[in-house]
């Protein structure tokens, strides 16, 4: 490290709480632990305040309507630069603010909107989500994607500020417990569906997939994990067993899985597919999570999710099926710390 640097990162939910959460979360600590002084400010900190980070907590606002507890957790960010001035600090947001030199994206783009019908566009919500997007792009000096395919999106509808744009920094991944190498029973297995936005993810397509699969192996196992059991109950109200629901977890239990399923209808990058490569644990996913580019033909399968269900059962078959290890897949958050200290030294 070339200088001890004086960085204030903003986001609402300070903590491992959901995806983008974990990602400030463990970038964060790797900063301090690299020496640098780090700040956050959040509306409230979801987890014990981890020693030598400052955590400033403003209060939580109503959530909904989402473009206003936006407006108004920028407002309280605003007013507490104001009344804190932070001169010689770099401001690292990862929320629709205004005051901030860099700016991690880490969905896609509210401007995917356009790509909808007329109808749909034209509400006081939809202008002030793109108000709050454009001016969050345009206060930025740079914006740091984090999948190639929000980099792609991003230059697509705002191809003007597509030279504040980085290269992308993809979530790191922590090596946790691995999966022993094992034979899996021929009428069995266990088949894992990580996802909180249960929907978007694809699971009611995954409990189809699984559930045909279960016709030729009636011991099949599948695994919910992260989605509220109360949500999604109904998917498998003609299942009379072979299946668990867990709910919310900090920690997926990927080593239990025998392969991990996927099938999200958008996904700018998909962090349980990156956790469960790094626990040696094959993947079947759609081809549009921003993580497909790390999997290789000995990682897993990626699979439009326009080609029919045999297609998706054949890919899970194939990876139950399999006599060879699963490469480990490696990134350290120290090394997305690493690639964000290259770009707040050019600031």
């Amino acid at each position: 490290m070339q200088n001890k640097l004086q960085l204030l990162h903003v986001v609402r939910r300070y903590g491992p709480v959901g995806g983008m959460e974990r990602y400030v979360w463990e970038l964060t600590l790797q900063l301090q632990q690299m020496g640098h002084q780090v700040t956050v400010v959040c509306e409230r900190c979801h987890i014990g305040k981890p020693s030598g980070i400052t955590v400033i907590e403003l209060g939580e606002v109503a959530k909904r309507p989402r473009w206003v507890a936006a407006i108004r957790f920028n407002r309280r960010v605003a007013n507490w630069l104001t009344e804190n001035p932070q001169p010689s600090t770099l401001i690292h947001s990862h929320e629709r603010i205004s005051s901030h030199h860099i700016t991690t994206f880490h969905g896609p783009p509210f401007a995917t909107v356009f790509e909808k019908t007329w109808w749909k566009r034209i509400s006081l919500r939809v202008a002030m989500q793109l108000f709050l997007e454009r001016r969050e792009l345009t206060n930025a000096r740079y914006v740091v994607p984090n999948s190639p395919f929000i980099k792609q999106q991003l230059t697509h509808y705002y191809p003007e500020l597509a030279h504040k744009l980085t290269e992308p920094i993809v979530p790191g991944v922590k090596v946790g417990v691995l999966r022993e190498p094992r034979n899996v029973p021929s009428d069995g297995g266990i088949i894992g569906f990580v996802g909180k936005e249960w929907q978007r993810k694809g699971l009611p397509f995954a409990v189809a997939i699984v559930k045909k699969l279960r016709t030729k192996r009636p011991n099949l196992r599948f695994v919910v994990v992260g989605s509220e059991v109360n949500q999604v109950q109904h998917l498998f109200a003609d299942w009379q067993s072979g299946y668990e629901l867990k709910g919310w977890s900090d920690q997926a239990p990927y080593a239990e899985f025998d392969v991990l399923v996927h099938p999200a209808k958008a996904e700018p990058y998909g962090m349980v597919i990156s956790e469960a490569m790094a626990a040696k644990v094959p993947v079947v996913i759609s081809d549009v999570c921003g993580a497909a580019i790390h999997v290789t033909v000995e990682a897993g399968t990626v699979l439009p999710l326009s080609v029919g269900m045999d297609e998706w059962v054949d890919a899970l078959e194939h990876q139950l099926s399999r006599a060879n290890a699963v490469p480990q897949f490696e990134y350290s958050w120290h090394e997305v710390a690493q690639e964000y200290e290259k770009i707040y030294l050019l600031l």
